[in-house]
């Protein structure tokens, strides 16, 4: 099973080798239906260990991934997007296979069945459910998957709502007065309480674009965390601190940015800081938007 799961409204999709002519079931294809449904087991298992080693490990070295609006994941990238999606906060995927079909070749398998995800957002809990097509290959005596495709069965207004919203960023002028923005408290385990947080543009949890702001205490500090994807920063008020983690491991200097001030920090890259005075902060990207705590290396 690769990421057979939307995050948030993130569709998987792949192009299928054909499965031909499965043949009439004889003992040799039970064996393999077996054989490929403990390897499936074997997949759920590490899932839900959140072992992306173990994981990564189930695909063929050719095995591609398609999403949509993205290259094929292909090699390390497959691991990158499990790294990803198991990085949520309080990730949960689960799925259940119901039908195995083999080939009459014996050496190659597709599986049919259904998943549910569900993960935290900053604005609350985010579930997902659907279905997906897995194709197994039997490779160096044991059975690996070569390619997937997942599909969400949830309603198109609520899963895919960022194509169209996508669409009337180009389309729509939209403002936000400053006296309108609605201030909530972030909730993140592992953060100290304090920070505020106000959607400008866009749903954070949702796959699309969205600009929201940032309110921190005088003398707030953050643990070290990364996000997936990347995302563009302004100082609006006060003074912001941020430190990245260094390449070699270990957090580099302390650097202070004040009003006006625009940081571009890539996916994946750890950081920690604080603020002195009143802070505020306007962050743009592309979500759904996510903290994972700790280095993502």
């Amino acid at each position: 099973m690769s990421n057979r799961t939307l995050i948030g409204s993130f569709v998987l999709v792949a192009a299928l080798p054909t499965v031909a002519s499965a043949q009439a079931v004889t003992g040799t294809n039970r064996s393999a239906e077996r054989a490929v449904r403990a390897a499936d087991s074997a997949m759920l298992r590490a899932v839900a260990a959140h072992d992306v080693d173990k994981v990564a490990a189930m695909y063929t070295p050719d095995a591609v991934v398609m999403n949509p609006n993205a290259p094929a994941a292909t090699g390390a990238a497959i691991r990158k997007s499990w790294a990803d999606l198991l990085g949520m906060p309080e990730a949960t995927l689960a799925w259940t296979p119901t039908r195995v079909n083999v080939a009459a070749s014996g050496d190659l398998a597709s599986e049919t069945g259904s998943y549910t995800l569900s993960y935290d957002s900053p604005n609350g809990k985010v579930n997902d459910a659907g279905s997906f097509v897995t194709v197994w290959r039997k490779d160096g005596g044991q059975w690996k998957i070569v390619t997937d495709a997942a599909a969400t069965s949830m309603p198109m207004n609520s899963m895919m709502s960022a194509a169209p919203s996508a669409m009337a960023d180009a389309a729509n002028m939209e403002v936000r007065e400053t006296s309108a923005l609605t201030w909530t408290d972030l909730v993140v385990p592992g953060f100290a309480p304090g920070t505020k947080m106000a959607v400008v543009h866009g749903d954070p949890s949702k796959m699309g674009s969205y600009v929201m702001r940032l309110q921190f205490p005088d003398g707030y500090e953050f643990p070290l965390h990364w996000h997936p994807g990347a995302e563009q920063l302004t100082v609006l008020s006060g003074s912001f601190h941020l430190a990245m983690e260094s390449p070699a491991g270990g957090q580099g200097e302390m650097q202070t940015y004040a009003p006006g001030d625009y940081l571009y920090i890539p996916a994946r890259m750890a950081h920690v800081g604080g603020a002195k005075g009143v802070t505020v902060i306007q962050l743009h990207g592309m979500g759904p938007f996510a903290i994972n705590l700790g280095s993502a290396k």
